[in-house]
């Protein structure tokens, strides 16, 4: 074997090593030490908080929070996508989404846009309930929790590349 050879050989073997033990920085999180906001809601509802809201709740948290910017009943903007359906766009937040735990998620995290990450977990299951019912997916009395929301299938799912099953159990 020439040295050349050898010395690669023994050059691969140390960086396998040294890949197999990691750089050594850092230190696992406590799920405690996390901040909601940096945790995310799976499709399948992995990661939803406890909670419970309805259209009805989520009406008044809405004319609070996001008619100045979605219009007073969702369909009107001037911000779009509207939440509602109107005669311009055929696919609102409501019936577009492919899943509506993410749809959840997304108000958790984003909304209200001058204060995102501001609503409480019952607040933002209550204004997915108010999309979702404004869109005919659920009915005006169904409260979205853990539980239900999962269980809501979007009219538009079917549309959308399901990329969440291509990953397996760890998401890229």
């Amino acid at each position: 074997m020439s040295i050349f050879k050898l010395a690669t050989a023994a050059l691969l073997l140390t960086a396998a090593a040294a890949r197999a033990e990691g750089p050594g920085l850092g230190q696992p999180l406590d799920a405690a030490d996390i901040p909601f906001y940096a945790t995310y809601v799976k499709p399948d509802g992995t990661g939803l908080p406890e909670g419970s809201g309805t259209a009805a709740q989520g009406a008044e948290i809405y004319a609070a929070n996001c008619a100045s910017c979605h219009g007073k009943t969702g369909s009107e903007g001037p911000v779009m996508p509207p939440v509602g359906p109107n005669d311009v766009w055929a696919k609102p937040a409501g019936s577009y989404w492919p899943y509506a735990t993410t749809l959840f998620d997304y108000i958790r995290r984003a909304m209200p846009l001058e204060a995102p990450k501001s609503l409480s977990d019952d607040e933002a299951y209550a204004l997915a309930a108010y999309i979702l019912e404004r869109n005919g997916v659920i009915e005006a009395e169904t409260a979205m929790t853990a539980e239900t929301l999962p269980a809501v299938k979007m009219p538009n799912h079917g549309n959308f590349l399901d990329v969440w099953a291509k990953q397996g159990a760890k998401p890229w």
